[in-house]
């Protein structure tokens, strides 16, 4: 296996969202749950996507895991290797994005590194270098409100300098729309003043393709999975990778019973749980009860164990921002989070249990703790539910087949539960 093309993910659902957008693109494209056993059966492939969970952790962990992820994508081929990040860019003034940059950077021996988390078709758009959640600058987006990384500064060039060792430079969209070329000539111009990393504006998918052909001639980038797309369209136009047809379904063959869990609280996926009410039994958890011990779990496959068998269910953590805020002040932000996050993982190994192999997840910190739970190492690509979500099928591991969906909170439409479930069904 030779790869064209390297890619490293700082979470799962984000993982999903790139590898997904690589398919659609013409890319051969696997998703690893962290770095992948020699003998698990990739097959021939034009890219891999690492899943790591690392966008909150401490700096020198994700630092470390991400360095040993690049070194195996490049003892496989890959000469160009892009970490993918949040089109939010969700991240603390300590990291993870600068430090993980600059490490990347390093080992890679470059400068002038581009990163973007620009992804109009989800409208996330960067423009004179300040990140845009729609129609309203990013710091006052619901981000503002995020339980792990509330983003309070739109301004990316101050926001990733305060992140890393180096000096952050900007391509601005007016450059960005005359095309790669001239996108190449202000990389060379910034690298030889000894900048860092660069912001790029993109606000089209015009922006984006500029963007990833000029990126594709450096050793590294950073950037949501709008750059993957300006990237894996690069690779296919200079003749690097033949385009390879996506589209074939990888849901057939699976039985088994439906569900979903939500841990997310973002306003899209409040949105879509109380869309799902009419279609589906819902059981609400009571946040401070899956925080104090494994009652309230229990509760969850006790209720699921009586209804499932009639159709699917949804088993919702989704706190308020209020009630998420109460409960940090109570128990400690990164306390409750991972006991909310280990008991809604324990709810999905008891689904799996009692047969469930259809099962869509809702929210990143919650995709992460259940695949991690189940000891998934890889996912085949299916069908796109919506815009950066795909139907995924299991690869290895020891549940036979299953298929899923790992959303992040605010993707999707309001009935994206029952939209999954009916794709995961064909």
């Amino acid at each position: 296996m030779t790869l064209a093309l390297g890619t490293i993910a700082d979470d799962y659902t984000g993982a999903s969202d790139l590898a997904n957008t690589l398919a659609k693109n013409g890319l051969r494209t696997v998703q690893t749950v962290g770095i992948p056993a020699d003998d698990l059966p990739l097959g021939e492939v034009d890219a891999v996507v690492i899943s790591l969970k690392i966008r909150s952790v401490p700096a020198a962990e994700a630092v470390e895991k991400a360095r040993a992820a690049d070194r195996w994508l490049r003892a496989r081929g890959a000469d160009h290797v892009m970490y993918k990040i949040c089109s939010t860019f969700d991240s603390t003034d300590e990291g993870n994005i600068g430090p993980v940059l600059d490490a990347l950077s390093a080992d890679a021996g470059a400068t002038a590194v581009l990163v973007t988390p620009a992804f109009p078709e989800t409208g996330r758009t960067v423009y004179q270098g300040h990140l845009f959640v729609g129609s309203v600058p990013l710091n006052e987006s619901p981000l503002k409100d995020h339980p792990l990384n509330p983003m309070h500064d739109a301004n990316l060039v101050r926001v990733l300098g305060r992140q890393t060792v180096s000096r952050v430079g900007l391509v601005p969209q007016a450059l960005v729309a005359r095309g790669a070329d001239a996108v190449r000539a202000r990389l060379a111009e910034l690298a030889a003043d000894g900048i860092g990393g660069v912001i790029a504006d993109a606000v089209n998918e015009s922006d984006l393709v500029a963007l990833g052909a000029a990126a594709l001639d450096t050793r590294v980038s950073v950037g949501a999975s709008g750059l993957g797309l300006g990237l894996a369209r690069g690779l296919v136009a200079a003749g690097r990778v033949a385009h390879a047809d996506a589209s074939a379904s990888v849901t057939s063959g699976v039985g088994g019973l439906e569900a979903c869990l939500a841990g997310s609280c973002s306003k899209a996926t409040l949105e879509q749980i109380a869309r799902a009410e009419s279609a589906m039994p819902v059981l609400h958890l009571e946040a401070e009860a899956l925080v104090s011990g494994p009652a309230e779990a229990e509760r969850a496959l006790e209720w699921a164990a009586s209804r499932i068998a009639s159709g699917p269910v949804l088993i919702a953590s989704s706190a308020s921002p209020a009630e998420v805020a109460r409960l940090q002040a109570l128990h400690g932000r990164e306390a409750a989070g991972q006991a909310i996050e280990q008991g809604l993982a324990t709810i999905a190994e008891g689904l799996v249990a009692l047969g469930v192999r259809r099962l869509v997840v809702a929210g990143g910190e919650t995709s992460g703790a259940v695949v991690d739970r189940l000891g998934i190492p890889a996912f085949a690509l299916g069908p796109e539910i919506a815009a950066g979500v795909p139907v995924l099928r299991t690869i290895g591991g020891g549940h036979g087949d299953l298929l899923m969906a790992l959303k992040s909170g605010n993707f999707g439409g309001v009935d994206f539960f029952a939209d999954a479930l009916g794709l995961m069904s064909k």
